[in-house]
C-alpha cells in the first residue's frame, strides 16, 4: 500500500505484519513483491537517528547494485515488551513515523514484525530460514555490528554470516556511528531528552526531535485568561518527550484543509511548554504549543511539534502577572532563536507617521 508523505504519495510498500507480506506473495506467487529477492536491514530503528540512517543507506546502496528492493524490518511492539516488560523504554517514534523517515531515505518496503513469545523462542537458525529466506527471500542482509537475534539473543553477526553461507545470502556488518567515544544511539538520545537537552538529541537524530499527535482541549486558560492560546497534546508514558520546561521550536499542521491563517505542511515558529501547570494546579503532563502570530482552530487536528532549544525549566509563579511576564520573555527569546521578528503593527490613517 502506498505511504503518504507530506501530501505526496511514495512508492514504499508497508506491511504491518509478516503475515500481510506472506499473504501478498501467496496471492501472486509468480510475481509477488519479493519474488526476485530483497536486500534486508533489521532493527528497532527507534527515531531513525544518524546511526540508523547509515545502516539504512548501506542496505539501499546494496539493493541498487543488485537491482532488488531494499526492505527495512522493524518490530512492533518493542521486543523488550515480551522478554523484559519492565525495561521497555519510552519510544522516540511510532511505526508510522519510522516508515515515513525510512521512505524518505529511499527504502522500498517496510515490514513491522510482531514480536511475540513464538518469535522470541526461535533459534537463530529458525529465524534465518523462516523469515530471512522463506518470507523475505533475502539475497543480502545489512545489520549493525551489535546486532543479535534468536532465542535469548544467541545469534550474533558471526552467526548471521555463517547462516548466510548456508542459505545463500550476503551479510554486511555496518560499524556503529560514534563521536568522541560515544556511540550514537536511541538510548543516548533518550538521555538527552530526559535532561531537556534537545540540542544534543537533535545532533544524534540529524534533525530536531519532534512529537506528533492530535490537539485536545485543555483547561482553556491560555487563550481566555492569559492571551496565549495553546494547542495542547497529551501523550502516554510510553512516548518519549523532553523534560519539563519551556522550549522554542516549530509547529506543523499535518494534512487536511487550511485552518484560520495556517496552511498544512508549513512550519510555524512556536513556544512550547512541557509538563504540568503548577500555577493553576493542573497535574496532567502535556505539550502545549503557542504558535506565534497565527490564529486557527486546531482542535482535533493532527500536528507535529519540533523542539529546537530549551529556554528555561518549569516554574511555579506567585500570580498571573509574574506568569505573563515570563511568557512574554519566552516568546521574545523564541523569536530571537528562531529568527522570527515580531510583526509590525498595521498603520491606520489616524495614526500614520507625520500626522
Amino acid at each position: 500500500m502506498p505511504l503518504t508523505l507530506g501530501g505526496k504519495v511514495s512508492a514504499v510498500e508497508i506491511w504491518h505484519s509478516l503475515q500481510d507480506l506472506e499473504d501478498s506473495q501467496r496471492r501472486d506467487p509468480a510475481g509477488g513483491p519479493l519474488v526476485g529477492g530483497s536486500v534486508v536491514t533489521i532493527g528497532m530503528f527507534d527515531g531513525i537517528h544518524r546511526g540508523h540512517q547509515k545502516l539504512i543507506r548501506t542496505a539501499i546502496a546494496r539493493a541498487r547494485e543488485l537491482g532488488l528492493p531494499a526492505v527495512m524490518v522493524t518490530f512492533e511492539p518493542h521486543p523488550l515488551s515480551v522478554v523484559r516488560p519492565e525495561a521497555v523504554p519510552p519510544m522516540l517514534s511510532t511505526f508510522a513515523e519510522r516508515a515515513e523517515r525510512a521512505a524518505a531515505l529511499g527504502i522500498d518496503a517496510v515490514v513491522a514484525m510482531r514480536f511475540d513469545a513464538e518469535l522470541a523462542a526461535m533459534s537463530p537458525e529458525e529465524f534465518a530460514q523462516a523469515i530471512l529466506v522463506d518470507v523475505l527471500h533475502a539475497r543480502a542482509v545489512a545489520v549493525g555490528e551489535n546486532f543479535t537475534f534468536g532465542h535469548k539473543a544467541a545469534g550474533t553477526t558471526a552467526t548471521l554470516r555463517e547462516l548466510g553461507e548456508v542459505y545463500g545470502f550476503e551479510v554486511d556488518v555496518v560499524e556503529l556511528l560514534a563521536e568522541d567515544g560515544t556511540v550514537l544511539s536511541s538510548s543516548v538520545t533518550r538521555g538527552h531528552l530526559r535532561a531537556g537537552d534537545v540540542g544534543h538529541a537533535a545532533h544524534i537524530l540529524g534533525r530536531p526531535f519532534s512529537v506528533r499527535g492530535c490537539v485536545c482541549r485543555g483547561a482553556g486558560r491560555g487563550g481566555r485568561e492569559l492571551g496565549y492560546p495553546t494547542a495542547n497534546l497529551y501523550f502516554p508514558e510510553a512516548v518519549a518527550i523532553p523534560a519539563d520546561g519551556v522550549y522554542c521550536g516549530w509547529f506543523t499542521v499535518e494534512g487536511g484543509e487550511p485552518t484560520g491563517d495556517m496552511i498544512p505542511g508549513v512550519r510555524y515558529p512556536t513556544a512550547v511548554s512541557v509538563g504540568t501547570n503548577p500555577t493553576f494546579g493542573d497535574e496532567r503532563r502535556s505539550v502545549e504549543a503557542f504558535v506565534l502570530d497565527r490564529e486557527a482552530d486546531l482542535y482535533d487536528r493532527e500536528v507535529t511539534v519540533e523542539f529546537v532549544a530549551r529556554l528555561r525549566g518549569m516554574e511555579k509563579f506567585t500570580g498571573v502577572d509574574d506568569l505573563l511576564q515570563a511568557m512574554a520573555r519566552d516568546v521574545a527569546r523564541s523569536r530571537e532563536i528562531l529568527g522570527t521578528p515580531a510583526p509590525h503593527p498595521v498603520a491606520h490613517a489616524d495614526n500614520a507617521p507625520g500626522e
